[in-house]
């Protein structure tokens, strides 16, 4: 599933899968970028206890991604990700000859980066893959990095900079408002523009007002790409909707954290303060944590009202070997470790299912 290559060609297969799954269901950002990500907490974010993953460029001059991972052409990315050793990145095998942005690197030889092959028979009854099979895209970096998050473990993923639509600027509703258009939330932006010819407003009138910032770093694209860019978000949105049973039969679950997103029609949606609630709740909370007497205090910290624990090995299974004497004379016991001992003493008793009485 996920493997690296030598700049002569050779494969070498990387066990990655599930390397970040817990005892609980393990969180993890997914960052996209759409304007919003720039007004959301980011600072709580970065203070959270959940890693962040990117796609393209997004967090771009807001902050650093630990996993990375895009779908388009290398020469679209910066230099910066590709060469960044703290930084885990995940990209199509064919982009692994590519050379990294003004150098003369391979992709395949960048620190920590990984490559994938493309699956492309998946449908939405088994959305997230599973095992060593290819990861599923439906060319797009979204879905790809989903499943991605997926296959390393995490199983609660929050969805920020994920507008998921490209709105038309102030300007333009206005004045398709005075033809008497009106332009409603996430409303697709090809429809729109076609209202307003309709009503009649030119195409280069249009474009001349053009739409909202489409991202919150410093790239645009033109109005016809963004009317085919928003189409596109829409059609993704709906793979995902369609997506939900085999999600949550997978025990995935996506949480958008993005005002306003096309998503949020279809999925649990909440403040960026209420995810990291969430997060500190089963990871603790860092910002609260204490230090005095961590060093100091060698008793053991253990939850108050938890009522007491035994660790059983599975029925049936073997009692495991006794390991040899050692020559050397252990430490005395505690009252707690004799306790401990005394109770792995007690004999399990089999029951017979059949027995009266």
């Amino acid at each position: 599933m996920f493997f690296r290559r030598h700049t002569d060609g050779a494969r070498v297969s990387v066990p990655l899968e599930n390397q970040f799954a817990g005892p609980f269901a393990t969180p993890c950002w997914i960052i996209g970028g759409g304007p919003s990500l720039s007004k959301l907490a980011i600072d709580e974010i970065l203070n959270s206890p959940a890693p962040r993953f990117a796609m393209n460029l997004a967090g771009a001059g807001l902050l650093r991604p630990h996993f990375w991972t895009s779908y388009d052409p290398t020469v679209r990315f910066q230099q910066s990700i590709y060469l960044d050793p703290s930084i885990t990145k995940f990209v199509h095998e064919g982009r692994a000859m590519d050379l990294v942005p003004e150098t003369t690197f391979k992709v395949c030889e960048c620190p920590a980066l990984y490559l994938i092959d493309r699956e492309k028979q998946r449908g939405f009854q088994d959305f997230p893959g599973t095992g060593p099979s290819p990861i599923t895209d439906w060319q797009d970096s979204l879905i790809q990095a989903i499943d991605i998050a997926y296959r390393l473990g995490f199983r609660d993923l929050y969805l920020a900079g994920c507008e998921m639509h490209v709105a038309p600027s102030r300007s333009l509703r206005r004045a398709a408002a005075e033809r008497g258009v009106r332009f409603q939330p996430r409303m697709l932006l090809g429809e729109f523009a076609r209202r307003c010819e309709q009503a009649g407003s030119s195409r280069a009138e249009i474009e001349a007002r053009a739409t909202e910032p489409q991202y919150h770093f410093d790239e645009t694209k033109s109005f016809a790409a963004a009317i085919q860019t928003d189409f596109h978000y829409f059609r993704v949105c709906q793979y995902l909707r369609l997506a939900r049973r085999s999600m949550a039969l997978a025990g995935l679950r996506l949480f958008s954290v993005t005002p306003g997103s096309r998503l949020n029609d279809h999925f649990p949606s909440m403040t960026v303060s209420a995810a990291c609630r969430r997060m500190t709740t089963q990871a603790g909370d860092p910002s609260t944590e204490q230090t005095r007497g961590r060093y100091s205090n060698p008793e053991e910290r253990r939850l108050e009202h938890v009522g007491p624990m035994r660790d059983f090995r599975p029925h049936f299974w073997p009692a495991p070997k006794n390991p040899p004497h050692s020559a050397t004379k252990s430490a005395p016991m505690n009252e707690n470790q004799r306790l401990q001992q005394a109770l792995a003493e007690v004999p399990e008793v089999v029951i017979d299912l059949n027995e009266e009485g």
